[in-house]
């Protein structure tokens, strides 16, 4: 029975610990529907990072839950396929997905996606109004 108590007392440790992002999340609003055991449902994204993503929806889902997540981003024919994600947590109608699995094509298209947010974010920080020409290096 020792290791129950250790992995109790683990686990409060690692709950005690701050949670850190390793990557910025850029508010952004796209329509989504996602579906896991046992839910489906449709929301709205509310941010959107490398790794994640937070959803505010009409539901209430479960914290730990895995979950399949189609974003659908503007100006794109096909969702943003996120094959296998997990609810991190849950405030509400809003949660936070983590990305497991992503298809290669996937991840170059939120690759993409989030290039365009930072050069933009940067672009709105620097005042200027038109792309540095390192940026666009055709011009």
């Amino acid at each position: 029975m020792p290791a129950p108590v250790q992995f109790d007392v683990m686990e409060a440790a690692m709950a005690s610990l701050p949670y850190a992002r390793t990557y910025h999340r850029f508010p952004l609003f796209y329509p989504v529907i996602f579906g896991g055991t046992p839910f489906v449902g449709e929301g709205m994204l509310t941010n959107l990072s490398l790794m994640g993503c937070s959803v505010l929806c009409d539901r209430e889902v479960l914290c730990g839950s895995d979950l399949r997540v189609s974003v659908m981003l503007p100006n794109q024919m096909r969702a943003l396929s996120i094959e296998l994600g997990t609810i991190k947590w849950v405030r509400g109608h809003q949660f936070g997905v983590e990305f497991l699995r992503l298809p290669l094509e996937a991840r170059q298209r939120l690759n993409s996606t989030l290039r365009v947010e930072l050069i933009e974010l940067l672009k709105a920080r620097s005042g200027r109004s038109k792309s540095p020409e390192l940026l666009n290096p055709g011009s």
